[in-house]
């Protein structure tokens, strides 16, 4: 029965997945490409020379990006379709508290039509993360305005050229020596880790539903070795380029040759990690040092005297498993916009045309796409200050700290920068209407006619520091919630978001019209 669900289903998500994605990328790449050469000639960001070039190079990336989306498309339904489902049998049958004909039934129906709708999830985001985000991006590009224009420094390109040659000449010979001498060390040291993970149950070993997976890789680990040697020795096509860039950037082609020699060296330390190896090399960049350390740099939120400064830079395997899973977070995001936004329609700080704005400029209203996120965050650090938590306290009263969050880049990305701005609004001390000027200055972004119309009770400060600190601070929250908006599932999110406000709105339209009568 497993394997007649598998030889249905598989395939078909198999198809959705490859199929709808490559057609997306295929089909929007006469968009991207013209409407970037547009955007690069209306924006004002750039001078003259430097838009000639960027339009003689932009086929370039978009092409890289048809080849890697297609490439990664073919991946992402194979493992979808393939993978996955396995490793939801495998949990279904290490399930707990289930008898064997429930885990029967969960075996059969894990991974089958819950595929299906997900292969199509998947397609659906990638649509919008192709299409509505590379808009706002290119938006983002013709609003650009203010700044000196940045422009090409023709001189330097032939200087630039030489190092690149150079640096690809001699990176690629050394480095590739490089990989070769470390691939035995590689091997069996990665065997010697994954035996003591598989002993210890950590690391891929700690969940149940990943231990087959985990064997696997033990098995295929020469594979991997195989693999990073090829992408090390493909990497020093890109180390050998980058010297154009130094060159370019600190307008010397004695620096860019500098870093060709200090690139084999950058590469052997980035590679050696367990020896650590702080060889002098030429310093290629003016005001640096020749001194160099892989350890961790020091977090952004241990300048701060806050509680989360004492925290271990490791997580042992019990803290792991208390940290909160990302979807939990990412859903209370969600439903604080959707009740913070019925709320501000019931106070009228929002109104149905804004509504209709956003659905009709192509999801690009700033009040609702940008504002009523910001006003969610801004919210959530000052019920978070006042309760006096170390971390942040969700709208479902759950408490996220540096201990439970969890683990990958974006939560990096957003959780120091968050706790900055938190400790930031600490240390001012706001009084209540210093606070409820600050929720019209996230969700208004700075519209002062909006923000006149809304009284809400708040004011501006007095001093010009503070009115500077607090406009500063809601800048860069609408920075954060205009990223966010760009991620692939959070648009299909946000359309729910404005659903729900719409359906309030509709049906406070109708207990009025009905009382009316």
């Amino acid at each position: 029965m497993l394997e007649l669900a598998g030889a249905i289903f598989s395939p078909f998500v198999f198809l959705v997945i490859a199929i709808g994605d490559t057609g997306i990328v295929i089909g929007l790449w006469p968009c991207h490409l013209f409407y970037s050469i547009y955007c690069i000639i209306r924006t004002k960001k750039f001078g003259p020379f430097m838009k000639g070039a960027l339009i003689l190079l932009s086929p370039l990336p978009i092409a890289v990006w048809t080849v890697v989306g297609v490439v990664g498309s073919v991946i992402m339904a194979i493992y979808y379709a393939f993978v996955w489902p396995v490793m939801e049998t495998f949990k279904a049958i290490s399930e707990e508290g289930l008898s064997v004909p429930q885990k029967l039934v969960k075996c059969l129906t894990d991974g089958t039509w819950s595929n299906v709708w997900g292969a199509c999830t998947i397609v659906r985001d990638f649509a919008d993360f192709s299409f509505h985000s590379y808009f706002s991006v290119m938006d983002g590009l013709l609003e650009s305005k203010g700044e000196k224009p940045i422009e090409l420094k023709v001189l330097q390109i032939p200087g630039c050229v030489l190092c690149a040659a150079l640096g690809i000449l001699v990176d690629v010979i050394f480095i590739s020596l490089i990989t070769l001498y470390k691939a035995p060390i590689l091997l069996f040291k990665g065997w010697h880790r994954l035996v003591q993970d598989l002993v210890g149950r950590e690391g891929p070993f700690l969940e149940t539903v990943c231990v087959p997976f985990a064997g696997l890789l033990i098995v295929l680990w020469p594979v991997a070795v195989l693999v990073a040697i090829i992408c090390g020795i493909l990497s020093s096509i890109g180390f050998g380029c980058y010297a154009a860039l130094v060159a370019y950037q600190e307008e010397s082609t004695k620096k860019g040759l500098l870093y060709v020699i200090a690139s084999v060296s950058i590469f052997d330390e980035y590679t050696n990690d367990l020896l650590y190896l702080r060889e002098a090399r030429p310093i290629y960049r003016a005001g640096a040092s020749s001194s160099f350390s892989l350890l961790p740099v020091k977090g952004l939120h241990e300048q701060f005297n806050g509680g989360h400064h004492k925290d271990p830079l490791l997580r042992t395997p019990s803290q792991k498993k208390r940290a909160l899973h990302s979807m939990l977070i990412w859903d209370s995001f969600f439903k604080a916009c959707e009740h913070d936004g019925k709320e501000l329609l019931r106070k009228g700080a929002i109104t149905i045309a804004d509504l209709d704005a956003w659905q009709q400029s192509n999801n690009n209203n700033k009040i609702i796409n940008v504002g009523v996120p910001a006003y969610v965050f801004i919210d959530c650090i000052i019920r978070s200050i006042k309760s006096g938590s170390t971390g942040f306290l969700l709208s479902n009263n759950v408490e996220l700290t540096s201990l439970n969050r969890p683990e990958g880049r974006v939560f990096d990305w957003l959780f120091e920068p968050m706790s900055i701005m938190k400790e930031q609004l600490r240390s001012l001390k706001l009084v209540e209407s210093e606070e409820l000027y600050l929720y019209k200055l996230c969700l208004y972004n700075g519209d002062a006619r909006r923000m006149e119309a809304w009284n809400n009770g708040g004011a501006p400060p007095h001093e010009e520091i503070r009115r500077a600190q607090l406009e500063g601070i809601s800048r860069r929250l609408h920075g954060f919630c205009l990223t966010i908006s760009r991620f692939p599932t959070s648009r299909r999110k946000f359309i729910q978001v404005h659903k729900d406000i719409a359906q309030e709105s509709n049906r406070r339209s109708l207990s009025l019209g009905s009382g009316a009568v």
